[in-house]
């Protein structure tokens, strides 16, 4: 029987910088592979596609990794993590909610999100200027997390037509380095309190700019 394994881009320890779970000590498993177009303000882009040297870890070296680990939290993210789901990445999540895991998925919900997950789903829709979401997938999303420039429109029209309660909507200001952050924070801010939305800083970019790792 061939053993699952999963392509690791890293598993880190850190605290979880964005959307509902912010602030809060977190044990990241990122999963590299992604699907184009990829977003230009990327910062992974190392897990964007699965390199040569990627290491492959099996399901029991990921598990040992994990235990090792205090975190009640677990972040599963990418690149996009569902496009392992098959291949491994299915029984890990089952191992984690066994274990008493919390587990947190991110996902830009392009490669499906699968029914009946176990764990909290929080969906970045893309492109950000043209948000897309098959409609049979809303109802497995927990939390959307929009990226967002100055032009809401698109945001706006994509939480309309999905009747997309405020209470499960964050946004965050769209770059990458602690700059480009707070000079867009404010009208994100405005924004927030105007539609009754979440705010979602990236806590890791405003402490250390654009330092990876961390």
């Amino acid at each position: 029987m061939h053993e699952l394994d999963l392509t690791v881009a890293e598993i880190f320890t850190s605290l979880q910088g964005e959307g509902p779970f912010a602030g809060q000590p977190a044990l990241f498993i990122r999963l590299a592979g992604c699907m184009p177009p990829y977003c230009p303000w990327c910062d992974t882009p190392r897990a964007l596609t699965v390199a040569s040297g990627t290491p492959r870890m099996s399901l029991p070296e990921i598990e040992a990794e994990t235990a090792r680990r205090p975190d009640d939290l677990v972040v599963i993210t990418g690149g996009e993590p569902f496009l392992q789901w098959s291949s491994g990445l299915a029984q890990l999540a089952q191992n984690l909610a066994r274990s008493g895991r919390r587990v947190q998925y991110e996902t830009s919900g392009r490669a499906g999100i699968p029914e009946n997950l176990s764990g909290f789903v929080v969906c970045s829709p893309k492109p950000v200027h043209a948000p897309h979401l098959p409609p049979e997938l809303i109802p497995r999303v927990d939390a959307f997390k929009f990226v967002v420039d100055r032009d809401l429109a698109p945001t706006l029209d994509f939480i309309r037509t999905h009747a997309i309660p405020a209470s499960r909507v964050w946004l965050m200001p769209l770059g990458a380095t602690r700059s480009e952050q707070t000079e867009r924070m404010p009208e994100v801010w405005d924004q927030c309190v105007r539609y009754g939305f979440n705010l979602a800083s990236r806590l890791h970019i405003l402490t250390f700019d654009d330092k990876q790792g961390v």
